[in-house]
């Protein structure tokens, strides 16, 4: 969002089916293969047991269209095919529609460890799942209406709330901590670093405090957030998202703890205000 892509998004045809060729389908069965070898352990159990009613295939990228189907049959919820990158008002306006979007180009040899924006792999094989438990769902539900009625600044916030949840949560179980934000479960390096790197902070989840703390997306996250059960974000839906904004406004922005002085200059003074006004 707001940033150059070299990917170029796949059009569905007129029966909604997208094209791939053979080498995305064999970049999608390494990628899928592989990180299925890595989460035993890692992954929750039930982000697990939802992977498991997906019932992706491997020897082929997923249509939107047979994803789509079995959300329907659990929560109502489709996927959408979009390009790599759409605005935040498109954002909001299909979670609110309970459509999820689906960036439908997939990565090349080049970024198979690590790739900053999102494609097919990581929006199907790491977001879909959980969107077929209701708890989940409402909650995504709820944060695309919230987005729709925010500001501009309002957003930012929300968007470090889907962060920490959504993208980069980890959760309590009875085997230890597990993960299972997409953004983890569809990287080899993260899904490790997150539930056995001594380096990162861990944190109880506090919506406000999500909100309330900087981030990159070009590294390993420094914050963690950690859900004692997927009830947690259950009652967030519930509860008054954008109340929580006007309190992480209030009570102000964390510092970082997370070098920047490789960023551009514009990012490193966001930073450094964000340093200034903490302190």
């Amino acid at each position: 969002m707001g940033k150059d892509t070299k990917y170029a998004a796949k059009v569905p045809d007129e029966n909604g089916y997208i094209h791939y060729t053979e080498e995305e389908d064999q970049i999608w069965h390494e990628l899928i293969t592989n990180q299925k070898k890595v989460l035993p352990g890692r992954a929750s159990p039930i982000w697990l047991e939802a992977m498991e009613r997906m019932e992706f295939p491997e020897d082929r990228v997923p249509q939107c269209t047979e994803v789509s189907e079995v959300l329907r049959d659990h929560t109502g919820w489709s996927v959408a095919p979009v390009p790599a990158l759409i605005n935040f008002d498109k954002f909001f306006a299909l979670l609110a529609d309970k459509q999820f979007p689906a960036a439908s180009f997939i990565r090349t040899r080049e970024e198979m460890e690590y790739l900053q924006e999102p494609d097919i792999f990581h929006e199907i094989f790491g977001h879909t799942p959980l969107l077929t438990d209701q708890r989940f769902a409402d909650f995504t539900h709820a944060y695309g209406k919230a987005g729709l009625q925010a500001s501009k600044e309002d957003r930012k916030y929300l968007a470090a709330l889907y962060w920490f949840t959504v993208e980069f949560g980890l959760i309590n179980t009875e085997e230890g901590l597990r993960t299972y934000g997409a953004g983890v479960v569809s990287s080899p390096g993260e899904t490790v670093y997150s539930v056995e790197s001594d380096e990162p902070v861990r944190k109880p989840f506090d919506p406000v405090e999500c909100m309330r703390t900087p981030y990159r997306i070009d590294i390993y996250q420094r914050t963690y957030f950690v859900i004692d059960s997927l009830d947690d974000l259950f009652n967030v839906a519930h509860q008054d998202m954008m109340g929580m904004v006007e309190e992480a406004k209030r009570k102000g922005m964390h510092a970082p703890n997370f070098p920047f002085d490789d960023l551009p200059e514009e990012k490193q003074e966001r930073f450094k205000k964000m340093l200034k006004e903490a302190s």
